[in-house]
């Protein structure tokens, strides 16, 4: 007998009441009520498919089943569609399993965030490019075509971003919009799915996973292939390109540091002139505690930003920047002829910097060391209006006159030493406010002792005439003032030199570069959407974990990517983005912070930073933030390290295996190997074994590494045992699984369902008469209550989960899986004999 009572604002727990059958019911082997538990600020749309055995258990059994998304996690998690077993273990008792899947809000939320962010960094980098100043008419056309291009981009994602906000419809994007355009920053089918076991002797357990199409740029393509193929060409090509614009080629970590000095000079600017507006406000207060501890940690930060522009890159592009600049003139010994390579950097560089080895960018990959110069004695170089240089005849007495037009001022010759000045002012500046410091607290005691014999009438005189509150700010103020006067300089320099290296980068990569960008961006939106959805999740079913917290601030968390992308055709494309946006998660970060309010809106995730350092700040109800150890409650950055394994497993792969190339899959499988080995060695220094889950399998997480290691360099097609081994030391080490494939439907079910039945096979006991029963049962489609949802109010789009999330009970039985290969080899033999009979 099934009775459903439902309220139109709340959601429900399923209580099943387990009883032996009665002579009045003898075919009604238990009874099902829904109780209301909690209320939700929407309806929720259930369906439930219930799996219902002939006969019963010999016990009376009453059992609870919870939802997956209780009340602090509603605002991430909605639209539950559920289903309930009931199987025999191996004592003949009975479990019950609740299979839930969910919809994510992240899917749009977090996509959206980030384009938010795109657009404002580079609307950032556009002003950075204009603050240049003036340039030579070459560097002022190639910056205004880079400008452009930022300005396409920006367009783009602009629109982009205002069809997203028009979006009102399910928080999912089905594998029927792929390939559109206005979906590409989404994540395909990104769903959660948790499965609940119910035993009569043991706790309730459950086991989470993530199920997402694979992270790729589809409404782009894959004709040229993917992400780790696009890179790796475009970067050979970079060095032909900065020839051709007369562009200096800096490698991707000189780009990435110039990157990194940006943000670092424009983060502890605000910073230090902060702290030192405190200094100054503890001498006004003759604090000599506030004091020291301002002055400690201006000390510091400034110290930080001293470091940050430690860089021989720094040196060497505000000479390149100085070039750039109309009216430039330098002497040089042994100068090559510039016109051959344009602006050539080593060109502008002092012998002592040539013979540096590693602290410079590359030469112009034009310029040969070898090539005679013009002449051995000192030449003059001038930028004129057309942007080149001239080199000018030798007069008899052996000196090069000056060779420019009126219309561009003379610029002194460049002083290499300048830099090193300014840079090395800042440190001076500070060891003088140290000083000054320290000689206020030697002065302290003496001052105190002479105030105590002296007459109030005396004293009165004295403090109206020199009051000695005022002594510490006023002799502090000209060395603070200096200090952030000379900050600023450097800021001012280091800006404007790290922005004409991306310039150069930039010049260089169009339009290519840019492109591979908006892609890489696309890619990486996919993948942290899904990464903030697992991360979510994963802590909100571990809140209660005392250990699961100790291992998430000492050492972060794991996060398992398992990926069913077959090696042939377009899949390659897709591992080839999907591997570059997997690694591209390393550079996340997480924090716990509390929220506002208990408000559905103040508890959404949020993302900040800038490409390549972006942190995602997941916000908890007080009363559950109050509960986290001290360490996370400050704010200290949680680390997530993402893991990638891939096994083709369809026709597709066995095509491959035969007669393609599998050595991607190869090399993605070994380095993430490494990185896990490397993730396991870490957490087994910090934290003890007794924070991990238990399991009752009770084999050794080293033994399984090192049987994965094995796996991951052995010869085998369809190495499926690969991604057994990862699944299970990712549930063994608290971490997050992913599952996904090319759109996370046919075979995403196949690989979740089956993972479900070994493991209530293997830690719940699970009747091996029932295995294959409950395979079925768990991959058979949605018979009734199916959620129909329209997309965007389009028929055309509309689409059902059971038709996103299917779990087809028919798709490859194993037993064509084991002899689909053979298979697939007799049908070509045989269609070729056809055709050739066909057409003799």
């Amino acid at each position: 007998m099934q009775s459903f009572s439902a309220c139109h604002d709340g959601c429900y727990c399923m209580s099943l009441f387990l009883s032996p059958p009665s002579t009045s019911l003898p075919s009604s082997p238990f009874s099902l009520s829904l109780l209301p538990l909690t209320h939700c600020p929407s309806p929720l749309s259930l369906s439930r498919s219930l799996f219902l055995p002939s006969f019963s258990p010999p016990l009376p059994l009453t059992l609870h089943l919870l939802p997956l998304s209780l009340s602090p996690s509603l605002p991430v998690f909605k639209n539950p569609v559920c289903k309930v077993y009931k199987f025999q273990t191996v004592d003949s008792k009975w479990m019950l399993v609740r299979e839930q899947m969910e919809e994510c809000t992240l899917s749009f939320s977090i996509p959206r965030q980030l384009l938010h962010l795109y657009i404002q960094e580079d609307m950032r980098r556009i002003q950075e490019l204009r603050d240049l100043g003036e340039l030579s008419p070459h560097w002022d056309n190639l910056r205004k075509e880079v400008i452009g291009r930022y300005g396409q981009v920006i367009a783009a994602y602009q629109e982009t971003l205002a069809e997203l906000n028009k979006i009102t419809g399910p928080s999912f994007k089905p594998s029927c919009s792929k390939a559109q355009r206005y979906l590409e920053f989404i994540p395909i089918n990104l769903h959660t799915q948790r499965m609940r076991v119910t035993c009569p002797r043991q706790t309730d357990a459950f086991y989470d996973v993530i199920t997402v199409g694979a992270p790729a740029a589809h409404f782009q393509g894959f004709k040229g292939g993917g992400l780790q193929r696009l890179l790796s060409r475009h970067e050979a090509e970079k060095k032909s390109f900065s020839t051709a614009y007369q562009c200096i080629y800096y490698s991707p970590e000189h780009t990435a540091k110039a990157q990194e000095v940006l943000h670092s000079v424009g983060h502890l600017q605000p910073l230090i002139s902060g702290l030192a507006d405190q200094l100054l406000q503890a001498a006004q207060q003759h604090s000599m505690a506030g004091l020291r501890e301002a002055l400690k940690t201006l000390a510091g930060k400034t110290e930080q930003f001293v470091h940050a522009l430690k860089d021989e890159l720094v040196k060497s592009a505000l000479l390149a920047l100085h070039a750039a600049q109309p009216g430039y003139v330098t002497k040089n010994q042994n100068q090559t002829l510039p016109g051959h390579q344009g602006h050539s950097h080593q060109d502008h560089q002092s012998p002592s910097q040539r013979g540096q080895q590693g602290q410079s960018p590359p030469q112009n990959p034009g310029h040969s060391p070898g090539q005679p110069s013009a002449t051995d004695n000192p030449v003059v170089v001038c930028n004129n209006v057309d942007g080149g240089s001239q080199t000018a005849p030798i007069r008899e007495d052996g000196q090069a006159p000056l060779k420019r037009q009126d219309s561009i001022p003379c610029h002194k010759e460049y002083d290499e030493e300048e830099w090193d000045r300014v840079w090395a002012d800042v440190a001076k500046s500070l060891n003088c406010v140290i000083a000054m410091v320290d000689k206020l607290q030697e002065q302290e005691p003496i001052n105190n002792n002479q105030e105590q014999p002296i007459p109030k009438q005396v004293l009165a005189d004295v403090i109206t005439s020199h009051n000695p509150e005022g002594d510490w700010r006023e002799q502090l103020c000209p060395l603070v003032v200096r200090l952030k006067e000379c900050v600023a300089e450097v800021v001012v320099r280091a800006r404007r030199a790290m922005t004409f290296v991306l310039l150069q980068e930039a010049a260089c990569s169009i339009p290519q570069g840019l492109f591979l960008k908006q892609r890489r961006d696309v890619v990486f939106s996919q993948a942290l959407a899904a990464l903030a959805c697992g991360f979510v999740m994963r802590l909100y079913a571990g809140m209660e974990d005392k250990g699961f917290l100790r291992q998430l601030h000492l050492v972060g968390l794991v996060a398992q990517f398992e990926s069913l992308l077959s090696t042939y055709s377009e899949e390659i494309g897709m591992l080839e983005d999907m591997e570059v946006g997997i690694s591209d998660l390393h550079r996340v970060a997480f924090k716990i912070t509390q929220a506002k309010t208990d408000d559905p809106c103040d508890l959404q995730p949020v993302v900040i930073g800038r490409r390549n350092h972006y942190t995602v700040e997941v916000p908890l109800p007080r009363l559950v933030f109050q509960t986290l150890p001290h360490e996370i409650k400050e704010g200290k950055a949680l680390q997530v390290y993402p893991v990638l394994f891939n096994v083709g497993i369809n026709e597709q792969q066995t095509i491959a295996d035969r007669f393609g190339d599998i050595s991607l899959q190869e090399r993605i499988n070994q380095r993430n190997f490494e990185i896990l080995d490397s993730y396991y060695k870490s957490l087994s220094d910090k934290v003890p074994s007794e924070c991990l889950p238990c399991f009752q399998t009770q084999t050794d997480l080293k033994d399984l590494l090192g049987t994965l290691g094995q796996n991951v360099v052995t010869k085998k097609r369809k190495n499926v045992e690969i991604l057994w081994l990862a699944g299970t030391i990712c549930r063994r080490l608290n971490g997050i699984r992913f599952t996904s494939c090319k759109s996370a439907k046919d075979r995403t079910s196949m690989s979740v369902t089956l993972e479900q039945c070994a493991l209530l096979r293997d830690e719940h006991q699970l009747n091996k008469d029932y295995f294959i029963r409950a395979l079925d049962c768990m991959r058979s489609r949605l018979t009734q209550g199916e959620v129909v949802c329209q997309w965007d109010s389009d028929p055309e789009a509309a689409c059902s989960v059971a038709e996103n999330k299917p779990a087809s009970r028919h798709f490859y039985p194993i037993a064509l899986l084991l002899v689909s290969s053979h298979l697939l080899v007799v049908w070509l033999i045989l269609s070729l004999v056809f055709l050739l009979a066909k057409y003799q």
